[in-house]
């Protein structure tokens, strides 16, 4: 380890969406000093910024975590791959782009846990801050000064038009904009896209920064621990190099601030001697802090693709002419679809009738499928995943060694109501399949077919196919003190621990009805005031779908 330690206001541990945006605010009056550690490198690839370059980057170890999910009795004792973010812009510089808030209920249920301040009237605000809205929009709902662009989808085609038709049809109602007044209905997504670039945390909050001399990014700079005197953080030691690399430190001397993630944010707590102490002895790590809820609470989006054969039209393909077509379109600037995410329409519905409370997100993309015979053929690609699930699961450190990836178990489908719903979505993906309108295209479902008969092979399937959605979340869950789940407090202050907070995903108490990332950037906005000690911004009272909003 280095004798003399670097010495900052703020030490910051990953430049995910929650590392980016505490970076720029904390550092962008020039007055506090502020470290950004990052275990990936820079993100100097071209493909983490055009926007299909995720096929490449999400699976490439130099980018990503390589992580892999536990077998469980609801993944068919499966291993899911769990990759994240490893590079500036974490998650956001591989993930889909899909830009999705959640439904104002879901904040309100953070609020009623106990987590004052955390209500949906009061965290709008802060979506409203960090978005630079591109295109219509109610400005009671939506920002237009932010540092992120949120744009629609510019790219459309007609199998996306006529599942938007059928879903319409079938009683799912057209959303002019699911990030407002409701949630409900279907469309095409809205997106952190621009001008044909992902727009990436990095890209957005670390870019207008990047010259300030109070900011000091280190990439290729792994945290190992966090750094304690008593009960306070003072610092983070660091590795650059990987395993068998000298070591540095670098101190604080106000917070420390872990934003690295639902996966590695709890396993360095535990790695640094907080958490359940039995679990930490077994592993011969020193007791700092007992804080059993650390690794704990883990939730995610399991979801479950269903696959329908199309004639008659071209999707969308990887190879060949198609592609220098579509890069051609690109360099012109022209829409193509090397330019869009990778799930194209969404739909929120109610699994059971389509017109209650949604409790599923439909997903559909579009592409060719390759079946036992080696054919290729076109084909739709619809998705679905419950948007409450009640499974709970954990993230555990499984050594002492800081280069061993967590074990991460969010024991998809371990309750009844989690079977129940994925049983009731995949008879209305089906259903959709059949609408009228996808029939001009000869539209067959191809995968799971025919052997599907009854409920039980319903759940088996899902149990055989399902994914993660990327949504993993609440392994150092927010709460009162009073709760043995609880980790941070409304501050997101480590409870028990002073100088230190977490401010990413694994705070949330209840997974949004929604991808995460959205929400992680409001949440590192609020916690910057939090930090700053600012006073919050004001709070803006939600008014019901269809009823005039309230003057700002």
């Amino acid at each position: 380890m280095s004798v003399e330690a670097d010495v900052f206001d703020y030490v910051i541990v990953g430049a995910g969406a929650g590392g980016c945006v505490l970076a720029n605010r904390l550092a962008a009056d020039g007055t506090n000093t502020v470290c950004l550690l990052e275990a990936g490198p820079a993100d100097s690839s071209i493909l983490l910024h055009i926007p299909a370059g995720l096929y490449k980057t999400s699976s490439n170890p130099k980018y990503a975590w390589q992580f892999e999910t536990e077998p469980s009795p609801g993944t068919a004792n499966r291993s899911i791959p769990m990759s994240q973010g490893k590079t500036l812009g974490g998650s956001t510089a591989i993930n889909g782009m899909n830009y999705n808030r959640g439904a104002a209920a879901d904040f309100d249920e953070w609020a009623l846990q106990g987590n004052r301040g955390w209500g949906y009237a009061d965290v709008l605000p802060y979506f409203k801050r960090t978005e630079r809205r591109l295109g219509a929009c109610d400005p009671f709902y939506r920002g237009t000064d932010g540092l992120l662009p949120v744009t629609d989808c510019d790219w459309r085609h007609p199998l996306c038009d006529a599942f938007i038709e059928a879903a319409l049809n079938a009683g799912i109602p057209r959303n002019p904009d699911y990030n407002a007044a409701s949630q409900a209905g279907v469309g095409y997504y809205q997106r952190y896209i621009d001008n044909g670039w992902r727009v990436s945390a990095a890209r957005a909050f670390l870019r207008p920064i990047a010259r300030k001399k109070n900011l000091d990014v280190r990439t290729n700079a792994q945290a190992t621990a966090v750094l304690f005197e008593g009960k306070r953080a003072i610092g983070v030691r660091y590795a650059r190099g990987g395993p068998g690399h000298p070591t540095s430190c670098v101190k604080a001397r106000r917070e420390v601030i872990l934003s690295a993630g639902a996966a590695n944010s709890p396993k360095l707590l535990q790695l640094s001697g907080v958490g359940a102490a039995s679990m930490l002895s077994g592993l011969g790590i020193p007791v700092v802090h007992e804080l059993p809820g650390v690794g704990a609470n883990v939730q995610d989006h399991y979801i479950v693709h269903l696959i329908a054969r199309v004639e008659g039209i071209e999707t969308v393909s990887g190879n060949g002419v198609a592609l220098l077509r579509e890069a051609a379109k690109w360099m012109l600037g022209r829409p193509n679809f090397l330019a869009v995410s990778p799930s194209l329409v969404y739909g929120f519905a109610n699994s059971r009738d389509l017109h209650s409370t949604p409790d599923i997100q439909l997903d559909l993309a579009l592409g060719n499928y390759t079946d036992h015979g080696a054919r290729r053929f076109p084909v739709i690609k619809l998705g679905y995943y419950q948007l409450r699930p009640k499974s709970i699961g954990h993230v555990r450190a499984v050594s002492a060694d800081p280069f061993q990836a967590p074990l991460i178990q969010p024991n998809y489908l371990a309750d009844d109501q989690d079977r129940q719903v994925v049983i009731n979505g995949m008879k209305t993906v089906q259903q959709l399949f059949r609408a009228p309108e996808l029939r001009r295209y000869n539209c067959t479902e191809e995968l799971p077919g025919p052997k599907i008969t009854d409920d039980a092979d319903r759940l088996q399937f899902a149990r055989e196919i399902g994914l993660t959605a990327y949504h993993l979340c609440g392994s150092c869950r927010m709460g009162p003190s009073d709760s043995v789940e609880s980790v941070v407090d409304h501050q997101l202050r480590v409870h028990g621990l002073k100088g230190l907070r977490v401010v990413d995903a694994s705070i949330m108490p209840s997974v949004p009805s929604a991808n995460t990332s959205a929400a992680v950037f409001m949440i590192a906005e609020k916690a910057a005031d939090m930090i700053l000690g600012r006073q919050p911004l004001p709070a803006l009272e939600h008014h019901a779908p269809g009823q005039p909003a309230a003057a700002e």
